[in-house]
């Protein structure tokens, strides 16, 4: 199995990135004079996705409209929420526009170096529902924790506070469609609190430990940090 195509959730609000871009979406944010979402367009087309569904909300017409103009070539299409869906809820309506049984889901304000090769014949070996890139991570107060097994198959999620180190979910999912919709959900949803927080203790749901690089532009201090990293 091959993944080729991608959801990039860009529908955000961005409030705490502000200060620092307070008229973009969060995706949209400049890195050393380009939009951070271009890293995430030009390092996963690099990996073989073929296909971007953009899920867009608040000011995606600056979005459409860098893209047409930066990427011609590229194999686009949009889903546009008219309301906040939720994280869930945003994924439920660009599947719609999906044509294989798994793809990729990734956020915009993220740019987490996966091993897609890896972590899709992982996905693919444990026929699992949906499988987390996990990074392993010291330190932080900014994200929950994710406890798997010997196997990898997801035992626990933890709130977040302070941990000395973790597993956290790096924002990056393979996806089957199927399984995902087997359930009836409202339209506005939490994909990590109503999907898989809610669902990893009866449908097969696995995380796979990715090490590769990390940054998550959601908060002043982490962008900052981006313009040096990606320099």
């Amino acid at each position: 199995m091959e993944i080729k195509e991608a959801i990039v959730l860009a529908g955000g609000l961005g409030t705490r990135l502000r200060s620092a871009v307070p008229d973009l979406p969060k995706c949209m944010a400049p890195v050393n004079g380009r939009p951070f979402l271009s890293y995430i367009i030009d390092y996963y087309s690099g990996l073989g996705i073929e296909k971007f569904i953009f899920a867009l909300g608040y000011k995606h017409e600056a979005i459409v409209g860098w893209i047409k103009q930066q990427y011609p070539a590229l194999s686009v299409e949009y889903a546009i929420e008219k309301e906040p869906l939720g994280t869930g809820g945003a994924i439920q309506l660009a599947v719609e526009k999906a044509r294989e049984k798994d793809l990729l889901i990734i956020n915009g304000d993220t740019l987490f170096k996966i091993d897609l090769p890896a972590l899709t014949s992982f996905h693919e070996d444990n026929a699992s529902a949906c499988t987390l890139a996990l990074k392993p991570m010291k330190n932080f107060e900014r994200y929950g924790v994710v406890e798997i097994n010997e196997e990898g198959l997801i035992t626990r999620f933890k709130e977040k506070k302070h941990y000395q180190e973790g597993l956290i979910n790096g924002g990056a999912y393979l996806l089957n469609i199927g399984r995902f919709r087997q359930q009836k959900r409202p339209s506005v949803f939490s994909f990590e609190k109503d999907y898989l927080e809610r669902c990893y203790s009866f449908m097969p749901m696995y995380g796979c430990v990715q090490d590769g690089y990390f940054i998550d532009i959601g908060i002043p201090e982490d962008f900052e940090k981006a313009q040096t990293d990606l320099a």
